[in-house]
């Protein structure tokens, strides 16, 4: 089954909460998934230990650089989609989890500086495809953080810069929302965030259904 990989050489930028809210939002389909979080910080295992965890999605987070080939194709066999959270940094775990990917989703802010790091992490990925013989892996920046009213110039500029050079951009952005952030603090989903706690709980709700959507197209495309 699918293995999408969040990866950037860059911390904080998004990665873990991209990962849980697609992971989550997947989940609610009724397909089953399961995250492995090889992130250090282990903030999606955090998260999972709270309660509201939806049913059917499994969390992972005994993983090193010499299992994670084996946890990936382990959970791969056993659920619909398993999406993998990496450390923000290059390493020999992050290379084999992108080796092992159908989908490579590189998380990004709409800075020059930001940009330079994720173009790090496309040149990473088209060694792996290399390492591969040549075989291709889809990849596509995600910008995160964005203003769902503002579209600064220097963010046109950037999406602009990757598209032209052949690069794929998801159509769909992870806002700045204060219930990405909330789901860590109180577990569970964005659906059943209180709104009375929470601002705009069903913007992000709307926000992790297109990105889940656009995702699941890429895949079914490849």
């Amino acid at each position: 089954m699918p293995t999408i990989v969040f990866a950037s050489p860059k911390g904080g930028c998004g990665k873990s909460t991209s990962a849980l809210v697609l992971g989550s939002e997947l989940a609610r389909y009724r397909a089953g998934v399961t995250i492995i979080d090889a992130d250090p910080n282990r903030p999606v295992s955090r998260w999972a230990k709270r309660p509201g965890k939806p049913e059917g999605l499994a969390v992972i987070d005994d993983v090193i650089e010499e299992t994670i080939i084996d946890r990936i194709e382990e959970a791969a066999r056993a659920c619909a989609f398993v999406i993998v959270d990496l450390e923000g940094t290059a390493s020999m775990m992050v290379g084999y989890a992108v080796s092992r990917a159908d989908l490579v989703i590189i998380p990004t802010q709409g800075s020059q500086l930001d940009a330079a790091e994720a173009v790090k992490a496309l040149k990473l990925v088209r060694n792996m495809e290399k390492a591969r013989d040549g075989k291709p892996i889809p990849t596509a920046v995600l910008f995160t953080r964005t203003s769902a009213a503002i579209k600064p110039r220097t963010l046109a500029s950037i999406e602009a810069e990757f598209r032209d050079g052949g690069v794929r951009v998801l159509d769909t952005h992870m806002r700045e929302r204060d219930a990405f952030r909330a789901i860590f603090s109180f577990g569970g989903a964005l659906a059943d965030l209180n709104a009375g706690q929470v601002g705009n709980v069903k913007a992000a709700v709307a926000n992790a259904r297109a990105l889940a959507e656009e995702v699941v197209g890429i895949l079914k495309a490849a």
